[in-house]
């Protein structure tokens, strides 16, 4: 039986990452359930500083996440989950995601994303095949194509 899996991307700052991601892949945000969190406060099983308020909303401090919109519907989980972590980046990101966006609008997306933030690294090609690598709004790469 094969196994379902998330990817966790590590981050400075997870929230406004998330953000940034779920608009670049036009999925959503999860939101955290609020009362579930001020009871677990209120029950002593968190801290005040594990949270922290984002566009208005009390979420976990640590984390965001992210759900292609059709996630669950077949049982199987699409998330991408930002951690925050204390170091910065450092390196080339060993794992990156690739973005399937089609290539007659390969360059209108790297330029759309350029716009909101993004950095445009380099072109690639291999044979028929061409990308543009990326860095996102915390200089993790990521591919286009």
């Amino acid at each position: 039986m094969p196994f379902d899996f998330q990817v966790v991307v590590d981050s400075a700052d997870p929230h406004p990452l998330a953000d940034w991601w779920a608009e670049t892949l036009d999925w959503e945000v999860e939101k955290p359930d609020e009362d579930l969190i001020r009871g677990l406060v209120a029950g002593g099983q968190a801290d005040e500083s594990d949270t922290t308020t984002h566009d208005g909303r009390l979420v976990w401090r640590v984390g965001a996440a992210i759900r292609h919109p059709e996630a669950y519907s077949s049982g199987k989980p699409r998330r991408v989950l930002f951690q925050v972590v204390p170091e910065p980046k450092t390196v080339k990101n060993r794992v990156h995601l690739d973005v399937f966006v089609g290539s007659d609008r390969i360059d209108e997306v790297r330029d759309a994303l350029v716009a909101r933030g993004a950095t445009f690294l380099h072109s690639g090609r291999q044979g028929p095949f061409s990308w543009h690598t990326m860095a996102d709004i915390e200089g993790n790469e990521f591919c286009i194509s």
